[in-house]
């Protein structure tokens, strides 16, 4: 039996961690993955597990996308820095993310110290729920913007209509399990 795509394109990321693609493609993969486990949680066990799984996988994409943009800046060397609308996505997505980690940490596992309740926590979950979504558009658009640097053009010749038709399905596959109501917008 053949493991699942997500941990072949994973162990593929870590044979090779001198590529940024394949760093960031297994960040996105994890990161989606990670979502989509906590969209069929119902009970308070499910929710406990769920979260446990999901802060595991996002650990793992957040240190896949941190290795992604290191790899990038030293193989850049003297080449300029961030100019180009993928490099700006790059570092507002990479700083987006270690945000969005750090406050689903500070709700879940911190909210008596550092908010003062738990219930505080409670209350910000919405908002990291939707910023998260929110986060994925972003990552979404790094990766298009991707296509469309010299890098890709010269070197890697990836086209765009491909990633396009893949963002596309990732959107509207996450898009279709989100439920509104645990972001504060209905009862659906």
């Amino acid at each position: 039996m053949q493991p699942p795509p997500a941990r072949l394109l994973l162990d593929c990321a870590l044979s090779n961690p001198r590529s940024p693609q394949l760093l960031a493609s297994s960040a996105l993969l994890l990161q989606v993955q990670a979502a989509l486990i906590l969209q069929p949680t119902a009970t308070p066990d499910q929710k406990r597990l769920g979260t446990r799984i999901h802060y595991s996988i996002q650990l793992l994409s957040i240190l896949c996308f941190l290795g992604a943009f290191v790899v990038i800046e030293l193989n850049k060397g003297s080449h300029p820095h961030f100019v180009s609308p993928h490099g700006i996505l790059g570092l507002i997505t990479v700083i987006a993310v270690v945000l969005q980690a750090s406050v689903g940490v500070v709700q879940f596992f911190l909210p008596i110290p550092v908010l003062g309740s738990a219930n505080a926590g409670k209350r910000i979950y919405k908002y990291h729920r939707g910023a998260g979504y929110v986060l994925l558009l972003l990552e979404v658009s790094t990766v298009l913007a991707a296509t469309q640097t010299p890098y890709n053009f010269n070197v890697i010749h990836i086209p765009t209509w491909p990633v396009v038709v893949a963002m596309i399905l990732t959107v509207l596959g996450v898009g279709a399990r989100i439920n509104t109501h645990k972001l504060g917008l209905g009862d659906t």
